[in-house]
């Protein structure tokens, strides 16, 4: 089918150093510009970020420091990126939240004269969850083939939710699948450590809230603030007033709880 425009559409995809939108830099860059005919451009560009790629990151999308070496950095790039994007619409997946406003960071780091107003903006994503949503009722219809009464009532959730969670194991122990690897893996079994571990893979938070996370080296750093991404310890040490304002700050009171063994262990 043709998509109806009065203008281009371009869908866009990065990779980049990381997940902050202000810190981490784009090492690549791909455009597929949908023209008003419906006919395809497409531009797929290294850039190199000027910092190096932690190699967890590496180990996800594949590129690594020496693939970026010598390539344009997005400063030099940027002429280029606006002459291919000129007055298009954008779209993409979880584009909204991650990959437009990173591009429009680099473009603004860049000096690069790049406007949002009067585009367009479609997250694929959004479309996909407004559709297909993914909140208890959808689960429970779902695994249950039967629609939740008395949703948000918190005993019929808490039944709804190990009625999902035994459909679930019924329904997926022993099927294999591949994991980002390519690896075949079965990742539910009757289990609940494993089960555990599945569920929270994703998760390097020293504390529930995020304030406090693990680094790639298991290192309790800073999530936030004037000290993001540097060691709890350390700051502590060279700053100790910090731990006091944070203590006397509103945080959550297991984010305390957390630095305050931080700071015994010091001790």
């Amino acid at each position: 089918m043709n998509i109806k425009l009065n203008k281009p559409l371009i869908f866009l995809d990065l990779e980049a150093t990381g997940l902050s939108i202000g810190s981490d830099r784009i090492v690549e860059i791909c455009l597929l510009k949908l023209n008003i005919d419906n006919s395809t451009e497409i531009k797929t560009q290294r850039i190199n970020p000027q910092m190096p790629i932690p190699d967890v990151v590496s180990k996800i999308h594949g590129i690594y420091d020496i693939d970026v070496e010598g390539c344009q950095t997005f400063k030099e790039a940027a002429p280029e990126l606006l002459r291919f994007i000129g007055n298009a619409d954008f779209a993409g997946y979880n584009s909204n939240k991650y990959d437009i406003p990173l591009l429009a960071e680099e473009f603004l780091r860049a000096e690069a004269d790049f406007e949002l107003e009067g585009r367009k903006l479609v997250d694929v994503q959004n479309i996909f969850h407004f559709m297909e949503p993914r909140n208890l009722s959808a689960a429970y219809k779902f695994y249950c083939n039967k629609p939740l009464e008395n949703a948000h009532s918190a005993e019929a959730d808490v039944k709804a939710t190990f009625e999902i969670f035994k459909a679930q194991i019924e329904r997926y122990e022993g099927k294999e699948v591949e994991d980002s690897k390519g690896n075949k893996i079965i990742p539910v079994t009757n289990d609940i450590p494993k089960l555990s571990e599945l569920t929270t893979a994703k998760s390097k938070n020293a504390d529930l809230a995020g304030r406090i996370v693990f680094n790639d080296k298991g290192v309790e750093v800073f999530a936030f603030g004037k000290h993001k991404d540097k060691p709890v310890v350390e700051v502590f040490t060279k700053e100790p007033s910090y731990y006091n304002w944070m203590m006397q700050g509103d945080f959550p009171l297991y984010t305390k709880k957390v630095i305050t063994k931080i700071r015994l262990k010091m001790k």
